[in-house]
């Protein structure tokens, strides 16, 4: 069996479609670490590689615009006092980007949503998915080549 018919992200979306294209697709996280962290999204590369320097130049800068999009956008619709971006891949070896919005009373601030809670986070209200697409396709249609 192959690593891609092995894979999660090749064999569903890796949370709710908010947007794709032929690239790339943004989904927002579900489950507790979605309502501890309204907004969080991901960025999943259609193409199942491990790391960006698999991607092609011009494939590599789109998807960054895509995470720098998604993260303009959380800003705008959730207003955290920070974002975190990572693509670790250590677990699930396909290409994606958390884009994570963090409250300085959020359950585990400053320490990384992976380590342990420090706290009770503050409740917030999560955004409706249809808030979240607006604010990404207005965030997008400002790149340089519209995807």
């Amino acid at each position: 069996m192959s690593t891609k018919l092995k894979c999660e992200l090749c064999t569903g979306p890796g949370g709710e479609l908010l947007w794709e294209d032929g690239i790339c697709r943004v989904v927002r996280v579900t489950g507790p670490e979605g309502t501890a962290f309204p907004g969080y999204c991901r960025i999943v590369c259609r193409e199942h590689v491990a790391d960006m320097s698999s991607l092609t130049t011009s494939d590599a800068h789109h998807v960054l615009d895509v995470v720098l999009a998604t993260e303009r956008a959380l800003r705008l619709t959730v207003q955290p006092d920070k974002i975190n971006l990572a693509s670790l891949g250590n677990v699930v070896p396909h290409l994606h980007w958390h884009v994570i919005p963090r409250w300085k009373d959020d359950s585990h601030f400053p320490a990384p949503i992976w380590a342990t809670a420090q706290r009770t986070g503050v409740a917030r209200a999560v955004p409706a998915n249809s808030d979240l697409l607006c604010a990404l396709q207005a965030e997008l249609s400002t790149l340089n080549e519209t995807p």
